[in-house]
């Protein structure tokens, strides 16, 4: 059954009652990105960009590693990572003894993000930075469109996180009350993107976790709990501007942990997902 939107806010007029923009670092702060993870993100995008324009068609060899370092000045090992990153997105095939080459159909692909690509803390905040947006305008909608399915599902969702004891029960009732959100704005392609996410975001909350002490597991699942209880509130009150805010800051409050997380690393060593 169709939800009915008549006389209801639109986009734009919500966002005329939005808080402003949250900076995502101190001014001046760039992003923490390794040399290395970016000389690799380069390297894809100009390979994507010559499959897209026919340069290197499907079928068609890739350069050898040799070619690639002399050709763009960079090290095996990141030709090495930016072709791991090309066949995990289905760009790129290796045959044994015969070399690497471009996948059928690679031009026709469609968007996606690798559980591989956010496997690295500068990865993460990348996403973050685009889920941002994202999950502002979904609460907003949620706010104006819910039902009491919608408000039961995510009160229950909310239990679950409020209950759980491990890393891997949190992360499936974090998963359900945003995939609750979803639902509530009657839109199928939010659902859809949600679900996207979520399977690619889970490496991202273990990134964090990955000790998986007790302690620290308990003071992360409380700051989140908190946050998200107060999404909740605002939907449920129908408050659209409210509800933005609120989940805008929650995706605020978890970049500014994985970026210290990023900033902790860089003076040891880089924390990767195994």
């Amino acid at each position: 059954m169709l939800r009915s939107v008549t006389n209801q806010p639109s986009a734009a007029t919500v966002s005329a009652d939005r808080a402003p923009m949250i900076p995502m670092q101190n001014r001046g702060e760039p992003m923490p990105i390794t040399k290395a993870a970016s000389l690799a993100d380069s390297l894809v995008q100009k390979f994507e960009q010559k499959i897209e324009k026919g340069e290197l068609p499907p079928g068609s060899r890739f350069p050898t590693e040799k070619v690639v370092t002399e050709e763009f000045g960079v090290s095996r090992t990141v030709v090495r990572e930016a072709f791991a990153r090309l066949t995990a997105r289905g760009l790129l095939i290796s045959k044994r003894g015969s070399g690497a080459y471009v996948a059928d159909g690679a031009q026709y692909r469609a968007f996606q993000v690798t559980p591989q690509e956010v496997s690295a803390i500068e990865d993460v905040l990348k996403l973050l930075e685009m889920r941002m947006g994202f999950e502002t305008e979904m609460a907003q909608l949620a706010a104006v469109r819910r039902s009491d399915d919608d408000l039961a599902a995510m009160r229950t969702a909310l239990d679950a996180m409020g209950n759980s004891q491990d890393v891997d029960g949190s992360i499936a009732a974090d998963a359900a009350f945003h995939g609750a959100i979803a639902h509530a704005t009657g839109n199928i392609y939010y659902t859809r993107f949600t679900e996207f996410l979520g399977v690619r975001f889970i490496p991202s909350r273990r990134l964090y976790l990955q000790a998986d002490d007790p302690v620290v597991h308990a003071a992360y699942a409380a700051t989140i709990n908190r946050d998200h209880l107060a999404i909740y509130k605002a939907i449920a009150a129908g408050d659209a501007a409210k509800a933005g805010r609120a989940a805008r800051q929650n995706m605020q409050k978890s970049f500014e942990r994985y970026h210290a997380l990023a900033s902790r690393a860089s003076t040891t060593e880089p924390a990767i997902v195994s």
